[in-house]
């Protein structure tokens, strides 16, 4: 039986079983290749007075990802840590040889005529695209049939070619999946059995927004929870990655912050795989207005890590986000509705009787300080208009 029904109340599960430490191998740090891009410059960590008091907590900060290199969305820093790993590899070169996006470029040239291709719900597509265009490669990209005419065009306008996909998130991503040729790199975010490695350098290119974070946070201390939106979990298992990666010892003198990731009812895939303890893939339409989050499987990749690293997994209906789009909007922040969803399930928690449970295990309350991940913009600007408009 489904734990969560897709078009139900909100719904939470907490980490149903201890995890005292988490091993984590060490991750490439990506950070010096970003800061080689063309337009780098760290997104703002803004603090969110309304939100907090929304939340009923002390604190509320926003890393605010609605612009990063020149793009409305996150999505940039995995896509472009994986094209470039990816293209190391064809090259058969290392780090210490092409150390920069310049060089990068330059080295690419004996691969012409060479392709990137990708399966999206927009962010992740156009970010490939956008690379492809930096690089002089060509671009094909998938997306599933209910993608809106917005994020397809903006996909368009890197200069790539967009075919729609009958079908879901899972369609596009196999259809993408036919393209991987000598003259074609399959860049993905999600992985399946046999191809792990690129989705695993998404993860690590992540890393560079938390180590942002660390260094605007200064010496204020570690927020006590962590709001993420999952769909694949691609995100959430670099959240879970950059909290968990200290030595045990450093973690004992320092609390952990609580994480708690977010999905929507409709494609709650990761919370309804922690609860039957395997991977399962959702079969039901995925289709929530969070549509970066309409994912129907978990990644494999990400998995060892979302299913055990995360406190509470929670699922919220499309009926909260425009509230959290509207009290970022208070704040000076532009959230998309995947980019609200983390406060969309923040919301949920701190008022809903059937989260009172979860709430207290996480022990939030007034005196707490919290981040929110704000993944994108307004990606569908028509849909941000209507859905922060006030009565």
């Amino acid at each position: 039986m489904s734990a969560v029904a897709a078009d139900g109340p909100a719904v939470a599960l907490l980490q149903p079983r201890p995890v005292p430490t988490l091993e984590l191998a060490a991750a490439a740090d990506p950070r010096a290749f970003h800061a080689s891009m063309p337009g780098y410059a760290p997104t703002a960590l803004r603090t969110a007075p309304a939100t907090a008091a929304a939340l009923g907590v002390a604190e509320v900060v926003v890393k605010d990802e609605s612009a990063r290199l020149g793009l409305p969305s996150f999505k940039v820093l995995g896509a472009s840590w994986a094209v470039y790993r990816a293209l190391l590899a064809r090259l058969g070169a290392g780090f210490d040889e092409i150390p920069t996006f310049a060089a990068l470029r330059d080295a690419v040239a004996v691969l012409r005529p060479l392709s990137l291709a990708a399966a999206t719900d927009g962010n992740h597509g156009r970010a490939v695209a956008h690379m492809a265009a930096l690089l002089g490669l060509g671009a094909a990209i998938y997306v599933p049939e209910n993608t809106v005419s917005a994020r397809i065009e903006a996909i368009e306008s890197e200069g790539a070619t967009v075919t729609v996909v009958g079908g879901g998130y899972d369609d596009a991503i196999a259809r993408s999946a036919q393209d991987a040729s000598e003259r074609c790199l399959v860049i993905s975010d999600t992985s399946w059995e046999g191809y792990e490695e690129v989705p695993a350098w998404v993860i690590e290119g992540y890393g560079t927004v938390f180590a942002e974070i660390g260094e605007q946070l200064g010496d204020r201390a570690a927020p006590d929870a962590v709001a993420v939106p999952i769909g694949v979990g691609a995100l959430a298992a670099a959240v879970v990655r950059h909290y968990w990666s200290a030595p045990a010892s450093v973690r004992a003198a320092t609390a952990r912050p609580q994480i708690v990731g977010v999905e929507p009812t409709s494609a709650a895939c990761v919370l309804e795989s922690v609860a039957a303890g395997e991977i399962v893939t959702l079969d039901h339409p995925q289709n929530s207005i969070m549509a970066g989050l309409n994912c129907a499987t978990p990644s494999l990749v990400a998995w060892p890590v979302v299913s055990r690293g995360i406190d509470a997994y929670v699922a919220v209906p499309d009926a909260r986000v425009p509230e959290a789009m509207r009290l970022l909007a208070a704040d000076g922040i532009v959230a998309g509705e995947t980019g609200a969803g983390g406060l969309a399930g923040m919301l949920a928690l701190a008022s809903e009787p059937q989260m009172t449970e979860t709430r207290r295990a996480l022990g939030l309350g007034p005196e707490s300080r919290v981040l929110l991940l704000c993944t994108e913009g307004a990606t569908d600007p028509e849909a941000y208009e209507r859905l922060t408009a006030t009565a």
